[in-house]
């Protein structure tokens, strides 16, 4: 159950009760250093969170160190090309595994005792166990101390990890999104998705909790204020709000131009409705996944919880087929990429002003409106059963 000093039950009921009625999370939730460790051992734990990308391992044999809300892992590409998660821990001391992503000859080698492992997980090497000279020992199994690996799979290029192995597999979390967005991009659209490295990242650092940066992008009701350029082609008017299944929420718009005012001309998805090429969708995949779909190209960001008060905003845009990823479509892709960097951007000032915000006692939660905040009392209410704990956190 969550600690009473941190949210009291009648706060957590007043996030849970009607829109017009509720209150947002308390300001414990985003500045309190110990609700973010309740956080990552409840709500993180208990469902799929992204932890990074696949196209990231750049080849057969890669391996990548992240650190998640202070938990350890490894990413890695085995020879034939799996993708999987372990913790990046060595199994004799405890030992920090990998340091620095790169491609591995041969095997993983602890920096401690030189144990190895290879790009599977299996403990192949424990030199001088058994004393000096002796690199085995009787009784000492290697197949039961191989790394720990997490439950993982890996969807439109992001890998997911469910930490407690209890969530529901991967494949129903999804659905509902993929059902949502297949009548847009068809059975086969997420296999057309590519990833190129002009044109198709961005890294962006803010002083702000994670929940804020979920909650902005869930909404359009700030974007006459806050993008006023954005606003200007696909306007508040045009907006329609989400909800996909018990983890998605967010805002579509019927009047997406980016292409016309950024001059970009992109191949678009095969499957697309031509009475809909101005359609695009923006939705939170909760926890930490903003994800945007329109006709020529898709983007996906992962929020990187530093801290109560700091995230790293990991951007990663795909192109619709290998024809989008040619040097002739270059300029476009780059000019689609500044696009977002202005309005992510534009976001920043505005989730930073809402954390000092928090340290208020002046502010309890807030309110909604019980119309253009659908979407954001929808992922509160996520949070809070949760964190509570009072039904399954899948």
């Amino acid at each position: 159950m969550t600690n009473p000093n941190l949210i009291p039950t009648q706060q957590i009921d007043r996030v849970l009760a009607p829109i017009a009625d509720a209150s947002g999370m308390p300001n414990s939730a985003y500045v309190s250093d110990e609700f973010f460790n309740l956080e990552r051992d409840t709500l993180m734990a208990g469902t799929w969170v992204c932890v990074g990308f696949a196209s990231d391992l750049v080849k057969d044999g890669y391996v990548k160190p992240v650190d998640f809300m202070g938990l350890p892992l490894l990413l890695m590409r085995n020879k034939i090309g799996e993708t999987q998660v372990f913790h990046n821990v060595c199994s004799h001391r405890g030992m920090q595994l990998v340091a620095e992503e790169g491609e591995v000859q041969g095997v993983i080698r602890c920096p401690y005792h030189s144990w190895t492992y290879d790009l599977d997980g299996k403990l192949k090497g424990t030199p001088h166990i058994g004393g000096v000279g002796q690199h085995k020992v009787e009784g000492f199994q290697c197949e039961k101390h191989g790394l720990k690996p997490l439950r993982s799979a890996v969807w439109m290029d992001m890998i997911f990890v469910n930490a407690d192995g209890q969530a529901e597999p991967f494949s129903d979390h999804v659905a509902p999104l993929e059902n949502r967005w297949r009548d847009f991009i068809g059975a086969d659209g997420f296999d057309l998705l590519r990833r190129v490295n002009m044109g198709g990242s961005l890294e962006i650092s803010v002083d702000c909790n994670w929940k804020l940066a979920v909650e902005n992008y869930c909404e359009s009701y700030h974007l006459p204020w806050v993008h006023p350029s954005l606003n200007s082609y696909s306007r508040l008017e045009d907006h329609y709000n989400i909800q996909a299944g018990e983890h998605c929420s967010g805002q579509g718009s019927l009047a997406y131009r980016l292409s016309n005012v950024a001059g970009t001309r992109l191949p678009k998805f095969p499957s697309w409705p031509q009475d809909k090429l101005e359609h695009a969708e923006y939705i939170s995949f909760f926890p930490n996944v903003l994800l945007g779909i329109q006709a020529d190209h898709a983007f996906a960001m992962m929020l990187e919880p530093v801290s109560a008060g700091k995230t790293t905003e990991h951007l990663r845009v795909y192109y619709v087929g290998d024809e989008a990823a040619e040097d002739a479509y270059g300029a476009c892709r780059t000019s689609t990429l500044e696009s977002w960097r202005v309005v992510f951007g534009e976001d920043i000032g505005v989730v930073e002003g809402m954390q000092r915000g928090r340290r208020s006692p002046g502010f309890q939660g807030g309110v909604f409106s019980p119309v253009l905040d659908h979407p954001t009392h929808f992922f509160h209410q996520w949070v809070a059963r949760r964190v509570r704990r009072d039904e399954p956190t899948a």
